[in-house]
């Protein structure tokens, strides 16, 4: 007698939502990083799906969203991604053709080989089939790749202390780091994100809270690096801190005199340089409305008039016409700082520096942003991302954020995708994608809830990491994955096949007995990192800096007292140690931080992947880190400014002898080339 659990009166009538939301790409079960399986609830599937333009409060309503995803994956797609010297298979409605007769009699027949033939050349082809017009992107089997071993600073632009006492420093500071740096052996120099903020407004200065991915942040502007004259700065003194609410004013009312004053010759350049660039356009056309809306106290493009909300709308034309000036003001600053990135560029590729500018891509945009407002039907809307409940955030996290819907990417032959690398690659020999895992997944959390209200949604990992691919193949520069957490299911592997580099911080790279990993056993296609901008710095962790701030904020993990959290340092401080010298040398006391970072440096240093990086405040022995994550006013975060310039700081004994030493060893590592 068959048993009840495989008796067909027993099994469950499958759940339309559940099938809905499989569709969709919605996880419907996930695993914590603590092994343990979780469920979504059924009400949030339902916000959800709902959110993606797919209604399922009913039955009824989820068989019409089901038929929609049937129509669509019927369609034709707007591009087809593969890679070289791989036979494609069409998709579906690609793999047949329709049969007329004269009498009008119609039948379908399959197609017998309905495969691409393999393509030997990355590059984009357009393809001509039935009627139907489609792009093909056939990506490279890998990365570019590096046949040296190089080092580099990583810093945040506006920390940099400048001579003339500007509040903050620009791109003019840039250049002269990267010239400084190369002159000391860099190949590298990588920087905060340059995404575009909102015009002029200090208080949403975080860089990874952009309000457009593919425009440039004008803080940075520097006039100066095109022959113009400078901008005229309340001097800051010795401030510790940027004051963003006064300085961003202050710069963006400077950029306007300057505008105001410009001479014809640079108008007539910027007019001709900026003159075809559709998505120049309607960026500052975004900052003259939001500019325009903000001094009525609307912050978000939202709350604006309802005839400003449809970027081809008739309210939006009026206004672009009424506003010609204003909307040529935004677009001269973008120029302005697109020009002075390339001279910075260019200044990189005369010091000799092999790779030059490593650029950084946020996770994702201000979901009152511009490319929120230009690229409505490609965003997620009513969503925001973040991260899941885990034992070091119980409560999860929402960045308040949101990124490209997989329905829209798909829809749009990928073009916001494929815009978003072009732009980033445009200065940069090198980029790193942050919270890579984005490609293949995000937490996706109905607007105004909290994150443990949130989702997995599938993104198309394959097509999206293939176009990064072929972007960087096409800029020759390099591609870094930031791969810190719980990587998705075969994540790991498909960036090792195709040779991205990922990071290998050394906080986290652990042996099983926890100590910490001897440089030798660094992989070769990884950037090796002494920190991040959200990690402690090296003398902040050895001080015990971060541990202050923990318990100040109430941050220790939870049922660790202070003293509790000072015994587990100590202990990991002699693991450190161990590690760095292998107990050659007594250990430094906590108050004492600067052999441990030399000795760091020269670790990374020593280690056989491609790249080593080191944040300006490790090189330069500092014990505050730029920002501290999870805060807003708590801790100074991106607002830190250097002590004394860079030029003189890169002077000063002690830093001086640790950039010899870690150029020195890469030196002496780069002697033996990598394997395979």
């Amino acid at each position: 007698m068959e048993s009840p659990e495989h008796d067909p009166a027993h099994v469950p009538a499958p759940n339309p939502l559940h099938e809905l939301a499989q569709a969709l790409g919605l996880a419907r079960e996930w695993r914590d990083v603590e092994g343990r399986d979780r469920i979504v609830p059924d009400a949030v599937l339902t916000r959800i799906a709902g959110a993606l333009g797919y209604p399922a409060q009913n039955e009824a309503e989820i068989a019409t969203s089901r038929a929609a995803i049937a129509r669509e994956r019927a369609t034709v797609p707007a591009m087809i991604v593969t890679e070289v010297g791989r036979p494609t298979p069409l998709p579906p409605g690609l793999a047949q053709m329709h049969l007329t007769a004269h009498d009008g009699a119609a039948q379908t027949l399959a197609l017998a080989e309905a495969t691409i033939p393999p393509i030997a050349t990355p590059g984009y082809y357009q393809l001509d089939f039935a009627g139907h017009a489609i792009t093909l992107a056939v990506a490279p089997a890998r990365c570019p790749e590096l046949d040296a071993r190089y080092w580099g600073p990583a810093l945040q632009i506006a920390s940099l202390r400048a001579e003339d006492g500007k509040p903050y420093g620009t791109l003019a500071e840039l250049a002269k780091a990267v010239e400084l740096f190369a002159a000391r052996g860099a190949q590298a120099l990588a920087i905060n994100p340059l995404h575009a903020l909102f015009a002029g407004e200090g208080r949403d200065y975080s860089p990874y809270s952009p309000s457009s991915r593919q425009q440039l942040n004008t803080a940075f502007a520097a006039p100066e690096l095109l022959g113009l004259p400078p901008l005229d700065w309340d001097p800051a003194g010795d401030a510790p801190l940027i004051d963003w609410t006064q300085a961003l004013p202050r710069q963006q009312a400077e950029l306007r005199h300057l505008f105001a004053t410009l001479d014809a010759p640079t108008r007539a350049r910027f007019e001709a340089e900026t003159r075809d660039d559709a998505e120049l356009a309607r960026h500052a056309l975004f900052d003259a409305l939001d500019t325009h809306h903000r001094a009525k106290g609307r912050r978000h493009w939202r709350e604006w008039p309802e005839k400003h909300h449809d970027p081809e709308g008739k309210g939006v034309r009026r206004f672009a016409e009424d506003h010609a000036d204003e909307i040529a003001f935004h677009t001269f600053t973008q120029w302005l700082t697109r020009t002075g990135l390339a001279q910075v560029k260019a200044r990189a590729r005369a010091a000799g520096m092999a790779i030059g500018l490593v650029g950084d891509l946020a996770v994702g945009v201000h979901t009152g942003g511009a490319d929120s407002w230009t690229r409505q039907g490609t965003m997620l809307e009513g969503l925001t991302i973040g991260a899941p409940p885990d034992p070091l955030g119980p409560l999860g996290q929402n960045w308040n954020l949101t990124s490209f819907s997989p329905q829209g990417l798909k829809r749009s032959g990928y073009a916001p995708w494929i815009a978003l690398l072009r732009s980033a690659f445009a200065a940069s020999g090198a980029l790193r994608i942050d919270h890579a895992f984005g490609m293949a997944r995000l937490w996706v959390i109905p607007e105004g809830e909290g994150p443990e209200m949130g989702a997995y949604l599938a993104y198309p990992f394959e097509d999206m990491l293939r176009l990064a691919v072929l972007e960087a193949h096409r800029a020759d520069a390099l591609l870094i994955a930031e791969n810190l957490g719980t990587a998705p299911f075969g994540f790991l592997d498909a960036l090792e096949a195709r040779h991205l580099l990922d990071m290998r911080v050394l906080w986290f790279e652990r042996a099983a007995d926890d100590g910490f990993i001897g440089a030798a056993d660094y992989p070769v296609d990884a950037v090796a990192m002494t920190g991040t901008h959200d990690t402690a710095t090296l003398a902040g962790w050895w001080t015990g800096r971060d541990l202050e701030w923990a318990e100040a904020l109430g941050r220790l993990p939870q049922g660790t007292t202070p003293d509790e959290a000072a015994l587990r340092r100590a202990w990991d401080r002699g693991l450190l140690w161990a590690c760095l010298t292998h107990d050659a040398a007594p250990r430094p006391a906590p108050d004492d931080p600067a052999p441990v970072v030399s000795a760091a440096l020269a670790h990374i240093g020593r280690t056989p992947s491609v790249l080593a990086i080191a944040p300006l405040e490790d090189l330069l022995c500092e014990i505050e880190q730029p920002n501290l994550p999870g805060t807003i006013d708590e801790h100074p975060n991106w607002r830190r400014r250097m002590e004394i310039p860079l030029s003189e700081a890169l002077e000063r004994a002690d830093v001086a002898s640790r950039l010899e030493s870690l150029d020195k060893a890469r030196k002496e590592t780069k002697s033996t080339p990598p394997p395979g």
